[in-house]
């Protein structure tokens, strides 16, 4: 039975180009059932006639889907649904009576309890989006990524990204991070001293596990990144948060008998204030007479403001107690989901087999466009744009900031791409994001960044990194005027 034209629609006004819609609906049809093998398609005129396409658009659909073996094509007669197309099995469905799985007996649900909650999805439908982390897409180098990717998927490379690594990483990405990232924080590391992981949430995580479970007591920056506190949450320690200052974490308040410190040295999170080198040399001090390692998270090192960024704690440690995490989502983009652990080979050993049992090693074909991206030179090119591109936008936002009266509660923090402010007195940072959100404004309240949230509702974040420097001007006129209202 012929298959008509009308059971084809296409939309002109999607972004996703008209040849792959029409080819995404034939598989769709065909995998549920829909359309059966044997039965024929309308012609190539037919159908381009119908769906207001050009021939060339339907034909070369049917020829990708033939190569597929979606299509037969058949001399003289047209195209048909493939007979090589595996049957769609139906699924029978339960009875009416047939009781639900009781998974609330099976699950504790503590991960779902430690998730964040306060991040918005579809942030890129507010006109002033003021939210960390994400990437404006005009500072990515498409062309660059692209061309690194065609490398690696090309013929002579193709085989070395297929295969399984094991528990293994890229050799070429592992040599670059080593030769041309690591010196840059001062810190010279072997092979055997650095891992590749799923960014710096997975490295947290890893770290985590190794040095963390119940009965075990750890130290964290409080206010802190809440993505740390969800993992140490779900690891069972005792977690213990150390109020910071104008320098960061203060070592002399670092409690006895822990396991670990978490510190964001070079520019504190949220905060952005940097640990000076003389209580960075204390904090390792400490860590040697007292045992516990030091989780080093340089999130975001490619952006200081204020000359050479400081070196690295990992870059004085003499004993070997920093385990230092570094990621690429900042200075690439999010997307690329790789970051790295560098520590003693011994505790990269066992690292790498943890790893090894969760997820192997990252995807081998992103590691290798890595590689090529950074071998290339268009890893230096794309931070140097976004420094020239955070640093304008930086200039404008303080201008605006300083405008509209806003308070910053850390004046002279010069690194990262956010500043930390605070509210007037009595005014709650969450009660004014959801003012701001019905004016097309997205702000960072402070309640999740500390261990006891109420601590946060004075203070919020204002992040550049997604936000052009044309709407800041307009966005920080919206957040002062709330403020303003909400003050009374």
């Amino acid at each position: 039975m012929p298959i008509p034209p009308d059971a084809f629609f296409l939309d002109h006004a999607a972004g996703l180009p008209l040849q792959v819609q029409l080819r995404r609906q034939i598989i769709a049809a065909v995998t549920a059932g829909r359309f059966r093998a044997g039965e024929k398609l309308p012609s190539t005129r037919a159908l381009a006639r119908h769906l207001g396409v050009a021939r060339v658009t339907v034909a070369q659909a049917f020829a990708e889907l033939v190569s597929t073996d979606y299509l037969a094509s058949r001399d003289r007669s047209g195209h048909y649904i493939s007979d090589g197309i595996e049957r769609r099995l139906e699924a029978e469905p339960p009875a009416p009576d047939t009781p639900r799985f009781d998974w609330d007996s099976q699950l504790e649900g503590r991960f779902a309890r430690a998730a964040r909650t306060d991040r918005e999805r579809d942030w890129r439908r507010f006109a002033y989006p003021f939210v960390y982390g994400q990437a404006d897409p005009a500072l990515v180098d498409h062309a660059a990524w692209r061309d690194c990717a065609m490398r690696t998927l090309g013929r002579r490379e193709f085989d070395s990204v297929t295969g399984d690594l094991y528990d293994a990483d890229d050799p070429e990405l592992v040599d670059h991070i080593a030769r041309q990232i690591l010196p840059r924080r001062g810190i010279s590391a072997g092979r055997d001293e650095i891992l590749l992981t799923m960014g710096a949430q997975n490295a947290l995580w890893l770290v985590a596990q190794l040095l963390l479970r119940p009965g075990t007591s750890c130290a964290v920056e409080d206010p802190s990144y809440p993505g740390q506190r969800e993992i140490l949450l779900a690891s069972r320690a005792r977690i213990l948060p150390v109020p910071v200052d104008a320098r960061g974490l203060p070592p002399d308040a670092i409690p006895p008998g822990i396991a670990a410190v978490f510190t964001t040295a070079s520019h504190q999170c949220p905060t952005n204030s940097t640990m000076p080198l003389a209580r960075r040399k204390e904090l390792l001090a400490r860590a040697q007479a007292q045992g516990f390692a030091v989780v080093e998270d340089d999130y975001e090192f490619e952006m200081s403001f204020a000359g050479a960024p400081s070196p690295a704690l990992k870059a004085i440690d003499r004993a070997g107690a920093v385990i230092y995490i570094g990621s690429f989502s900042k200075s690439v983009f999010p997307g690329v989901r790789l970051g790295y652990v560098v520590a003693d080979p011994r505790f990269i050993a066992e690292a790498r087999a943890l790893r090894g049992m969760v997820l192997r090693h990252p995807p081998g074909h992103m590691q290798r466009t890595l590689a090529h991206f950074l071998s290339l030179g268009h890893y230096d090119a794309q931070a140097n744009r976004m420094r020239r591109a955070y640093a304008r936008r930086r200039e404008v936002m303080l201008a605006a900031i300083a405008r509209e009266g806003l308070r910053l509660a850390s004046p002279g923090a010069t690194g990262g791409s956010s500043f930390w402010l605070a509210t007037p007195e009595g005014v709650d940072s969450a009660a004014l994001a959801a003012r701001l959100k019905a004016r097309e404004v997205l702000i960072e309240p402070g309640a999740p960044f500390f261990a006891s949230p109420g601590r946060g509702s004075g203070f919020y974040r204002l992040a550049y990194s997604s936000i052009s420097a044309e709407r800041i001007p307009e966005g920080i006129r919206r957040i002062g005027d709330a403020l303003r209202e909400m003050a009374g």
